[in-house]
């Protein structure tokens, strides 16, 4: 059916190239570019062979030029972008530039301080309008999956959505530590960023991993959950008209805490650069260079994640409670396409998203979230390429 441009060579685009070359009946040929093109390479090695013709590049994806050149030459339907959100503007503005639509997995950050906003690419709306472009933001699972999913859950199981808890739950050990389960400095920027929730119109701000509960989660138990500001909820708030609250949760084991507030009390954590040597460094930087790469974690990686929105609302003038979620095994992950639940959930929503964007099924002119399409053929596509859903209608209500 097309072709795709595929930004990045890590973790996540490791899964999403395996998707590709799975639904080769849509991506007839995919090109994997990125900064270090052995990467890339290792990748197209690893999966020649079958229907889907692949080709790798390098490429800058901070510099425009660059991307503008390589669309050009490839001549892409839809670039996937699973490259650092810092580069998400510079990859837009070639898609503009080359007529070509485009779809990620995260929302733009500015290298200086975390935001986690997406006033800067929904400002591109216009642009994206008049070019008559899709962008398609946030197609991973959380920004992602849980948008299709409380949008799936307005058009089927409610009349009105009052209340949202969305649920991260990662219950995977691999062994080491301390190690992020994906890109160190993003990790570690999330979770120290202060939490904040919507309610009745207005954001309530509170400390870092300040609010905790425990919840019991189908498949791995009782987990710590704690409450984190998480970029979905600012597309939610605005999109799912009545809500009155949205709040997001993860679990963090009391190890892996203890190793972040010991880094981030001796300055580790910090994106502020400091000279060593005569040389500028930012210690998240140089932290991130001496973990462990996420993409290696695949194989050592041993439980599962459990990811889901529990929603409550009213349905024919009734109060109703409804839970979807997907469980992923991790070592099940590894096995089909070499990479841990994490990279999975991520990799294969952006796939799906991309699929959806190019057969024409999401195709609308500007800049949209998950949630502002009609979410059942996502729904459906989740079961067909290894994320299937559950639902319950008594879960467990969050305090």
């Amino acid at each position: 059916m097309g072709k795709a441009l595929i930004i990045g060579a890590g973790g996540v685009a490791s899964v999403v190239v395996h998707k590709c070359v799975q639904n080769s009946d849509v991506f007839e040929e995919i090109c994997i570019a990125s900064r270090t093109v052995s990467k890339c390479d290792a990748l197209k090695n690893k999966l020649d062979g079958g229907k889907t013709i692949i080709h790798t590049a390098q490429v800058d994806a901070d510099n425009t030029d660059e991307l503008i050149e390589l669309i050009n030459s490839f001549g892409p339907d839809v670039v996937i972008n699973v490259a650092l959100p810092y580069q998400d503007l510079t990859i837009m503005d070639a898609c503009l530039a080359t007529g070509v639509h485009y779809i990620d997995t995260a929302n733009y950050e500015p290298l200086d301080t975390a935001k986690f906003e997406y006033k800067w690419q929904w400002a591109y709306k216009e642009k994206f309008e008049k070019a008559g472009l899709t962008a398609l933001l946030g197609s991973g699972f959380d920004p992602g999956v849980t948008g299709v999913f409380t949008a799936y859950a307005q058009k089927h199981h409610f009349d009105e959505i009052h209340y949202i808890d969305i649920v991260d739950a990662n219950a995977g050990d691999h062994g080491y530590h301390f190690a992020t389960n994906f890109n160190p400095e993003i990790n570690i920027r999330e979770i120290t960023a202060n939490g904040r929730y919507f309610k009745d119109g207005e954001w309530v701000e509170t400390a870092p991993l300040s609010e905790k509960q425990v919840y019991d989660l189908p498949e791995i138990g009782p987990k710590d959950i704690y409450l984190m500001y998480h970029e979905e909820l600012e597309s939610l708030s605005k999109n799912i008209k009545g809500v009155k609250q949205i709040r997001f949760w993860m679990t963090f084991s009391e190890k892996y805490l203890t190793h972040l507030k010991v880094l981030e009390n001796v300055g580790m954590t910090s994106i502020e650069p400091i000279m060593y040597e005569g040389k500028e460094i930012v210690p998240l930087q140089f932290l991130t260079a001496i973990l462990p790469d996420p993409a290696s974690l695949g194989e050592r990686t041993k439980g599962k994640t459990n990811i889901g929105c529990v929603i409550q609302g009213v349905k024919d003038g009734q109060p109703k409670t409804y839970y979807v979620y997907n469980v992923s095994d991790h070592e099940a992950c590894f096995k089909e396409v070499g990479s841990q639940a994490i990279s999975y959930t991520t990799g294969v929503p952006a796939m799906i998203g991309a699929m959806l964007v190019m057969n024409g099924t999401w195709q609308k002119p500007g800049v949209y979230n998950v949630e502002e399409f009609d979410p059942d053929p996502f729904m459906e596509a989740l079961n067909e390429f290894g994320l299937p859903w559950k639902e319950s209608f008594s879960p467990t209500l969050l305090d």
